[in-house]
């Protein structure tokens, strides 16, 4: 296999994750994976990225002529990257991987798990095993959890869980003895930065910007390829730039346009879905097909979730910009690309108003955390920013 293959491997791209990488790498080669591991490690220190790597590993049709060993010499993936499983992975569109969110702001529901339960049952529709990432673990209250232990402890042999979680004392102990505890070391802006500036070759600005927006090196390399979310970033900018100028017409007119350009990359990902489902109609039962559909609809709302919390970060992205020169702090923009709006702002607001806006954007996140719309919490937040600033 070539090195251009192994270039596009998640594994290979988890750089600020050395021992993370290497260490899932060998177990994958040499056929060790456990059926169940915890990645514990603080927001933003790549856990899900390498959730995504590991299934990816995986479920890697190329992968037993990879010719990875355990030997210290050793390829940092075992993954091709560009077969289809890979692809898809890489894409977060395989069938036989499932991402699970609390759909609750207090936690996982028991529906959710009954629902993980049965789809454990049943065979990958694609490749010849299953992944199962499971994002704040520690949201998974003892009423959930324990429908989970047992499978847990002996899952089907094609099946790997991945559960993702803050620290242990944090989530329930029979969880966490069932699991391979897999520390991530928390990162420095500067180091993820840097990561995604390696990823991409790009200049270190936008790569500040777009970490700054997605949250993680990873998804921070993804935004950058993506058109659709970069406009969607610059469709904020342009609209907390125009509040001073906007009635109460304008913001509901513009919080409108603003979720149709949030859903904007959804359409690629809806296209994937429903030829997923054309492919697999004729030889899956209705029982199962029903579960596909119902997946493609939760995978949907987490990844509009993901744009709105994207938006929301761009908006704080900015109004941190904003504070900085302000306060004549020392630093370099975040949002250097649009320094023309981060100037303006700064000519007509003070400390106090960009730190009461920054509350409006917290206050939109907590909102959208409890199922409140989307839509409404956005409108709210631009007309508490328009006030403030």
């Amino acid at each position: 296999m070539n090195n251009a293959g192994l270039d596009k491997s998640l594994l290979s791209q988890l750089s600020t994750q050395p021992r993370v990488r290497d260490f899932l790498a060998r177990a994958v080669a040499q056929g060790r994976t456990s059926h169940a591991y915890l990645f514990l490690g603080a927001p933003g220190s790549g856990k899900l990225d390498a959730a995504w790597a590991l299934a990816q590993a995986l479920l890697c049709e190329n992968r037993a002529s990879s010719g990875v060993g355990g030997e210290s010499g050793a390829s940092p993936s075992p993954a091709c990257g560009t077969c289809d499983h890979c692809q898809r992975v890489s894409r977060h569109t395989h069938p036989d991987v499932h991402y699970l969110a609390p759909e609750s702001a207090t936690g996982y529901l028991i529906a959710q798990t009954r629902e993980l339960l049965e789809d454990v049952a049943l065979a990958p529709i694609r490749a010849k095993r299953k992944v199962y990432i499971i994002d704040r673990a520690e949201q998974l209250r003892a009423n959930t959890a324990n429908a989970l232990l047992k499978t847990l402890e002996e899952p089907p042999a094609t099946v790997t869980f991945i559960l993702l979680g803050t620290n242990a004392d944090s989530m329930l102990p029979t969880i966490v003895s069932r699991c391979q505890c897999v520390p991530f070391r928390a990162l420095s802006t500067h180091e993820a930065v840097k990561a995604v500036e390696r990823a991409t070759g790009l200049p270190a600005q936008r790569c500040r910007m777009a970490f700054s927006v997605a949250g993680s090196s990873a998804r921070a390399i993804e935004f950058l390829k993506s058109a659709d979310r970069q406009e969607a970033r610059r469709s904020v900018v342009r609209a907390v730039d125009m509040l001073a100028h906007s009635d109460e017409a304008d913001i509901l007119a513009t919080t409108k346009e603003l979720m149709l350009t949030i859903h904007a990359p959804l359409a690629e990902v809806e296209s994937t879905q429903k030829a997923i489902l054309e492919q697999n109609q004729d030889y899956l039962s209705r029982g199962a097909l029903k579960q596909l559909e119902d997946r493609n609809k939760r995978e949907l709302s987490a990844r509009e979730r993901s744009g709105i919390m994207e938006a929301l970060a761009s908006v704080r992205s900015l109004l941190r910009d904003v504070l900085v020169q302000l306060e004549g702090a020392q630093s370099e923009l975040v949002n250097e690309d649009v320094a023309d709006v981060v100037e303006r702002m700064c000519a007509r607001t003070t400390t106090a108003g960009v730190l009461h806006a920054l509350d409006a954007v917290k206050t939109a996140e907590w909102r959208i955390a409890r199922n409140v719309t989307p839509q409404l919490a956005i409108e709210v937040m631009l007309f508490d920013i328009r006030k403030a600033l």
